[in-house]
C-alpha cells in the first residue's frame, strides 16, 4: 500500500500511543491503522475522543469504511477521498471484503469451518441476541489452538451485525473470555498458574480488563484491482492472555 506519510499533527490516543504510531498502511486512498481498546471508532457522547476525529487531524478528508467496538482492538480502513470510501463500501455491500478476527474463548473447542447461520436482533436495552426476529447473521469459526481450558479461535464474519462475534459463540457455548455480556468469564492468572500466591488483604485482578476480541486481518480490493491484506498485530494485553495460557497449558 505504499510508504506511509509524514504525520502532519497527531493527538495523544494514551499518555504512550500517538495516532501515528498505530498507522499499519498508507496509500493515497487509504489509511489503515490498528485500533486500540477502549476507543470508539466513531463520535461518543461518553468520550469526545474517537478514532474517526484522529484519523481527520491526521488526514482531514479520511472517512471511516467500518466500525470496531468500543472494547474490540484491531484493523480499521479509513477512506482518505470520497471514490476510495464507494470502492470499499461496495465491496462491503458485496461481501467481498475478508475480515478474521482472533478471540480466546471460554472451555475447549474443536470447530473447523464451523459456520453459525443464527438471526440476531439488536434491542435498545440489554445485549444483542439471537431471534428470528433479527437479521441474518453467518460467521464461520475455526480453532487455532486449545489450551488447558481456553481456545484461540479464528471468525470470519460473512454479515456485519453489531456484537455478531459475540454472540453467535455464546450460542454454540464458547463465549468469549471476559465477555460477561454474553456469558464470558474473567482470566484470572491463579485459575492456570500453579502455586500461585497473593499478596494478603490484595484482591486478585482479571488479567485483561476487556473481552479477547481482535480484528486480526482485513483484506479487500484497491482502486487498481489489487488485493490488499493487513494485518494488525495482538496489542499487550491479548499477548500477555496468549502468553500465559501457553505457559500454563
Amino acid at each position: 500500500m505504499g510508504p506511509v506519510r509524514p504525520p502532519q499533527k497527531f493527538q495523544a490516543l494514551s499518555h504512550k500511543t500517538k495516532f501515528s504510531e498505530i498507522i499499519l498502511s498508507e496509500d493515497d486512498h487509504y489509511l489503515v491503522v490498528n485500533k486500540p481498546h477502549g476507543i470508539a471508532t466513531l463520535e461518543d457522547r461518553a468520550d469526545p475522543v474517537n478514532l474517526l476525529g484522529l484519523a481527520k487531524e491526521y488526514y482531514p478528508e479520511a472517512q471511516a469504511c467500518h466500525r470496531l467496538d468500543k472494547e474490540t482492538s484491531g484493523v480499521i480502513a479509513f477512506a482518505k477521498d470520497p471514490e476510495a470510501y464507494r470502492h470499499l463500501s461496495l465491496q462491503f455491500q458485496r461481501r467481498q471484503v475478508e475480515k478474521i478476527y482472533h478471540a480466546v474463548c471460554d472451555g475447549i473447542h474443536r470447530m473447523e469451518d464451523v459456520v453459525v447461520d443464527k438471526p440476531v436482533l439488536k434491542s435498545r436495552e440489554g445485549p444483542v441476541k439471537i431471534s428470528k426476529l433479527g437479521k441474518p447473521a453467518q460467521t464461520r469459526f475455526t480453532s487455532l489452538k486449545a489450551y488447558r481450558m481456553h481456545t484461540l479461535v479464528s471468525c470470519i464474519p460473512y454479515t456485519g451485525r453489531m456484537h455478531q462475534i459475540r454472540v453467535h459463540l455464546a450460542s454454540v457455548g464458547a463465549p468469549i473470555t471476559g465477555d460477561a455480556a454474553y456469558g464470558g468469564k474473567p482470566f484470572f492468572l491463579s485459575s492456570v498458574k500453579r502455586n500461585f500466591n497473593l499478596k494478603k488483604d490484595v484482591e486478585e485482578e482479571a488479567l485483561m480488563k476487556r473481552f479477547a476480541l481482535h480484528a486480526y486481518s482485513l483484506a479487500f480490493s484497491d482502486l487498481e484491482g489489487r488485493r490488499m491484506e493487513v494485518v494488525a498485530p495482538y496489542p499487550k494485553d491479548m499477548r500477555a492472555l496468549i502468553r500465559q495460557l501457553e505457559l500454563n497449558s
